[in-house]
């Protein structure tokens, strides 16, 4: 029987066996939604990465003989455990083979580089940032994954539980159906608001969002997420390379903005057509075809859902009606493009406002998701 050996990942054919894991665990999973291999290298890379200014990260491989059985990466973030007062080592891009002697070395060897870095407490799955992909899938197996959620087999929460990690917080999504018409208590409160209230709904074109624009919306985004679990600022180079992603997905009419009365950026959601299927069909890389599947479910035959990848309000206009302003400027939108329904990003299960928000959708709590934790 072969023995379980994890090594960091220190050269191209380490950093190759690293890439190739997931093939082997979801070759047969139509649920799966790769990441691009090339954003997974650049993620390591600290020119590429502004993150890691601030985080150390270490890439493990796990193999039983010459074959690469799992996968794992290690994160110290800083500026978080500056932020929370914690000692924590966050695990990443976690993958293996429904053995339980693969996983227990992964985050054994996490455990080990995260303690020698002075840690004691472990979570995850969790990012350098709250806009990476995060969260253990506990239900709902049998739904597609989306490009900015974490999919993964039955079998892990269950090999995680077994080496005593417990639960520190979950995520659920919300799938609603597209009405055909605004709902009569959001037309009337956004009403109120561009009338008394004075609140504008703008789009802006990609070199505003270059000129000044990308700046403001990821401030008001540090600003709006700043006391949610785990979350770091964004610096201002992790800023820049944040914006010049979206502008080449994003369709800008998709993105509401919503200014006050002074004209001040008070809110924001960022919508797309769904890539997951697309995403699939491109096997994590752009060749030789995954640059058309792309390009074809952005510009030709898009979806028939969306994706609600965020909205961020600022905190002196919530509870004034600036999500009713987002779905009066969406809904006729979505249904110009034929979507039919909608699903949202990871949300926390306690933040009761941004659930609540949905309700005259009569909303349906999909794919949760958990971070796990222990001491260590």
């Amino acid at each position: 029987m072969n023995e379980i050996k994890v090594k960091k990942v220190e050269n191209k054919h380490e950093l190759k066996d690293f890439l190739s894991v997931p093939k082997r665990i979801y070759a047969n999973c139509s649920q799966y939604v790769p990441d691009f291999e090339s954003d997974i290298v650049d993620s390591f890379n600290p020119k590429k990465n502004a993150g890691l200014s601030f985080c150390d990260l270490q890439p493990f491989i796990a193999y039983k003989g010459n074959e690469a059985v799992g996968r794992i990466v290690g994160i110290v973030n800083h500026k978080a455990n500056t932020r929370w007062n914690t000692k924590t080592v966050r695990f990443s891009l976690i993958e293996f083979t429904d053995d339980p002697q693969v996983s227990a070395a992964l985050l054994k060897a996490v455990e080990e580089w995260g303690r020698a870095l002075g840690m004691n407490h472990i979570q995850g799955p969790m990012g350098i940032t709250d806009f990476d992909k995060e969260g253990m899938l506990v239900e709902d197996f049998d739904m597609i994954g989306s490009t900015t959620a974490i999919y993964n087999p039955p079998y892990y929460p269950q090999h995680l539980e077994k080496l005593g990690f417990g639960k520190e917080v979950d995520w659920v999504q919300i799938r609603v159906q597209i009405p055909e018409e605004v709902p009569a208590k959001y037309a009337r409160v956004a009403d109120y608001c561009r009338t008394m209230l004075g609140m504008t709904v703008k789009k802006v074109k990609s070199q505003e969002l270059f000129d000044h624009y990308g700046q403001e919306i990821f401030d008001l985004l540090n600003e709006s997420y700043s006391e949610l679990f785990g979350y770091s600022s964004l610096s201002k180079d992790q800023i820049d390379e944040f914006v010049k992603l979206y502008v080449k997905v994003v369709d800008l009419n998709m993105v509401p903005l919503i200014t006050n009365a002074k004209g001040e950026l008070v809110g924001v959601a960022v919508t797309m057509p769904s890539l997951s299927e697309a995403m699939h069909k491109t096997h994590g890389s752009m060749w030789p075809f995954g640059w058309y599947h792309l390009l074809k479910a952005l510009k030709w035959k898009k979806s028939d859902h969306v994706d609600l990848l965020l909205i961020a309000v600022r905190k002196d206009f919530r509870g004034l009606g600036v999500n009713a302003l987002f779905f009066d400027d969406l809904i006729p939108i979505f249904n110009k493009n034929g979507f039919k329904w909608a699903e949202t990003g990871p949300q926390l299960e306690t933040n009761a406002p941004e659930l609540a928000q949905w309700k005259p959708m009569h909303p349906e709590t999909v794919k949760r998701r958990r971070c796990y934790c222990k001491n260590i």
